[in-house]
């Protein structure tokens, strides 16, 4: 089943969404919020389900469903945790600044715990101080888990994932080395993330589900043009179950904890760094990653972070070419500082 939050309140307005997106029924009698729902997720998901059923057969009255008026499916949750699965994505990086790769990154994820507090809708702007700041998207997977135990094994880890999602996790690249020197962590540099209009069941992804791994296209255009195209299930070298119990090797996770891949990341099929889209690569879900090839051949990087104006549109589609989550698409927007709007002019 699909399950969305349309915008209404701190926390949304649940409801469950068709199959193919087009058509919602209000779930308050079940649950208000999701929140709500994932907290009462044994109770609440066995009826849920059976709504979407009935909605999906046109048995009960539905409405449109129309993406622009979603918040994010937990437009605030009590925890954001986001890993660096893809570590071919990672290594460039590093290998762009002739950094050494440790190699405890092989085996040890790399996570980072970002601001819950207030997530961003998939249609809401990304606001935008400095253009200096390096605005990026990262487009990454996400999955929201129910209550999971301290200690738990990354097997077990897997059956407590109960939604799998997209997000945009914006970065603000220009501040990332300068937080980082101080030798705590990312807080300025990681602003509000943005998430698909829907989450989805795992028994809902078909064969694209595998327990741990999305397989499929994400894909991200930015401007109208294909930027990424790279496989979720390919060259991720820690699965959401190995993510899942990295974050909970000290600590339970609250039901809606949520846990990010990282930007996904393919290498080429020669084994090289990977390959725009227009020369029959699968392209990148970042910026940062563009920039760290084009300076890695030709000594630096030539393609700009977003300005204001730009749009960045992310989404996945199953085998018959029909969107499941719904897409992020969201257009940087400047905000004045100095007196004037910021563009690329």
């Amino acid at each position: 089943m699909k399950l969305a939050s349309l915008k209404g309140g701190r926390d949304g307005h649940l409801v469950v969404v068709s199959d193919d997106l087009a058509y919602y029924a209000d779930a308050a009698a079940i649950a208000p919020t999701l929140q709500v729902a994932l907290d009462n997720w044994d109770n609440a998901a066995p009826r849920l389900a059976a709504l979407a059923t009935d909605l999906n057969h046109g048995a009960i009255p539905r409405e449109r469903f129309h993406e622009h008026d979603c918040a994010a499916p937990l437009p605030r949750a009590y925890q954001w945790a986001d890993g660096s699965a893809y570590v071919n994505h990672v290594a460039l990086v590093r290998q762009a600044r002739s950094a050494e790769m440790p190699d405890s990154f092989w085996h040890d994820p790399l996570m980072y715990q970002g601001g819950s507090d207030g997530f961003l809708g998939p249609r809401d702007a990304i606001p935008l101080a400095d253009v200096a700041w390096g605005c990026d998207m990262e487009a990454e997977i996400v999955v929201v888990t129910g209550d999971v135990p301290m200690g738990v094994s990354a097997e077990q880890a897997r059956e407590y994932i109960r939604l799998v999602g997209l997000t945009n996790d914006v970065s603000l690249r220009g501040l990332i080395p300068g937080e980082l020197a101080k030798g705590f962590g990312f807080f300025q540099s990681k602003p509000a993330s943005a998430f698909s209009p829907v989450f989805v069941t795992p028994d809902a992804l078909g064969a694209r589900w595998d327990g741990g791994k999305l397989h499929g296209a994400l894909c991200v255009d930015l401007n109208g043009a294909p930027l990424g195209r790279a496989d979720a299930g390919v060259d991720m070298t820690f699965d959401f179950g190995q993510l899942i119990a990295h974050a909970a090797k000290t600590r339970n996770l609250c039901a809606g904890t949520i846990i990010g891949s990282g930007t996904v990341s393919n290498r080429d099929a020669g084994g090289g760094p990977g390959r725009p889209v227009a020369d029959g690569g699968l392209g990148y879900s970042c910026l940062a990653e563009v920039r760290t090839i084009e300076t890695i051949l030709h000594g630096k990087p030539v393609t700009p972070f977003m300005a204001a104006g730009d749009v960045v549109r992310i989404w996945m589609d199953d085998d018959r070419h029909h969107n499941i989550f719904g897409a992020i698409e969201q257009q940087v927007v400047g905000v004045f500082q100095t007196g004037s709007p910021l563009s690329r002019g």
